[in-house]
């Protein structure tokens, strides 16, 4: 696949060329944070910004989302979103996130709602400009991707070397006017944004390699850090609301008010809430906070890693440790002092 380069008026023409035509979502600035919303002007996209409130995944896994409508006592129909639209400015660890959720809704019974959504998605991820302020994604190994995208942009000072990895990436590019093959130079500067990402995004550092994770939590289970964490966690969910790999939801049936027809939605669920695990009859069999906290550790570094092939379900982008009102949610505050208590072998 080709490597263009786009000067910066070129890549805002080209911005604006897509808006006119198609639907897409960009970074925008929300007073002094940043999200995801409706672009209509490429003057409103921040390509710049630190990190999102909310992760990108919530294009391909919306929040809430219609499954199916039925009669009652009578059919049904399946609801899929078929609008196609372009996602630009998701950073490497979310994309590498994206990538994770593609595995996992492609499983054994693979999720027909989510791959629909994705395959309509054609991604522009960027490479970070500004860190955040609790960015560890360089201890993560998820400063930087190399797959999962359409197009990936680099800033490199007098414009963006823009990469095309798919087809829809190359029908993307070829309408961005002015766009000429990237030279050694150019990819040479986009190296060294790749090489200092690897090593500076890294306000939490993780005392141990990531695939060291699950063999740490091995040993875990019964160590007091979970009751004390607990002691203080309001079980508001907020550190599984904003994860970008976090899937768990749940699923509900509405009957319309004329009693004949309803619909069936899945939204977002978090095991930190304090009813995610009840079940028929009011049993709860995760009831203990302690155990909650302790669920979503393992989650990250062991339970989702066995069923991706190693890859922890972390990817250091720090919203979590932002998000958390009592400041506990840092994983690698807790990571890091069961390597100090327990040691790795």
């Amino acid at each position: 696949m080709s490597i263009k380069k786009l000067s910066k008026q070129d890549f805002t023409s080209f911005v604006d060329t897509l808006v006119k035509t198609e639907k897409v979502i960009g970074v925008q600035a929300q007073g002094d944070k940043f999200n995801f919303a409706s672009l209509e002007s490429a003057k409103d996209l921040r390509l710049d910004y630190d990190v999102t409130l909310r992760p990108p995944k919530q294009f391909v896994q919306p929040n809430v989302e219609t499954l199916l409508t039925f009669e009652v006592g009578g059919g049904y129909k399946s609801q899929y979103d078929n609008e196609k639209f372009i996602l630009i400015g998701v950073h490497p660890y979310d994309m590498i996130a994206i990538n994770q959720l593609d595995e996992l809704f492609s499983q054994e019974n693979c999720d027909a709602h989510y791959i629909t959504r994705r395959n309509n998605a054609t991604i522009i991820a960027c490479d970070v400009v500004t860190a955040s302020k609790n960015v560890f994604a360089s201890s993560m190994g998820t400063a930087t991707v190399h797959k999962g995208y359409d197009v990936l942009l680099t800033d490199i000072g007098d414009g963006y070397v823009a990469e095309a990895a798919t087809e829809k990436g190359e029908n993307l590019l070829a309408k961005a006017t002015g766009a000429v093959n990237a030279g050694d130079a150019d990819i040479k500067k986009r190296q060294q944004v790749w090489d200092k990402n690897e090593k500076s995004l890294n306000k939490h550092k993780l005392e141990c390699k990531p695939s060291d994770l699950p063999k740490l939590l091995d040993k875990a289970y019964n160590h007091p850090v979970w009751e004390e964490k607990a002691k203080t966690c309001f079980s508001c969910g907020s550190c599984n609301l904003v994860c970008p790999t976090c899937y768990c939801f749940n699923v509900k049936d509405d009957t319309n008010w004329d009693l004949k027809t309803g619909n069936r939605q899945r939204f977002w669920d978090g095991c930190l809430l304090d009813t995610f695990t009840e079940v028929a009859g009011g049993h709860e069999f995760r009831k203990n906070r302690a155990n909650r906290i302790r669920h979503r550790l393992y989650r990250k570094g062991m339970y989702v890693p066995a069923k991706i092939g190693g890859q922890i379900a972390c990817v250091g982008c720090g919203r979590c440790v932002g998000a958390c009102l009592t400041d506990i949610a840092n994983p690698v505050a807790i990571y890091n002092r069961l390597i100090k208590d327990l040691g790795i072998k």
